[in-house]
């Protein structure tokens, strides 16, 4: 699936994030409000992986949905 469909429907993929990055609190989920970039970051932050790393996971997120 696109990034623009999720973005577009992020309350009925937002579970689906939180659940394949569970350390990533409510708050910072819907502070990324489906914006990939924002998401990226916070994996960034939370897991201490590299951007690429991180943009490859919200990569495969996206493929799976």
């Amino acid at each position: 699936m696109n990034w623009d469909k999720i973005e577009g429907n992020w309350k009925q993929f937002k579970g689906s994030a939180q659940a394949k990055w569970g350390e990533l609190t409510d708050d910072e989920v819907d502070e990324a409000a489906g914006n990939r970039e924002k998401l990226v970051g916070k994996i960034q932050e939370k897991y201490g992986v590299a951007k690429d790393e991180a943009e490859r996971q919200v990569d495969d997120f996206a493929a799976s949905h």
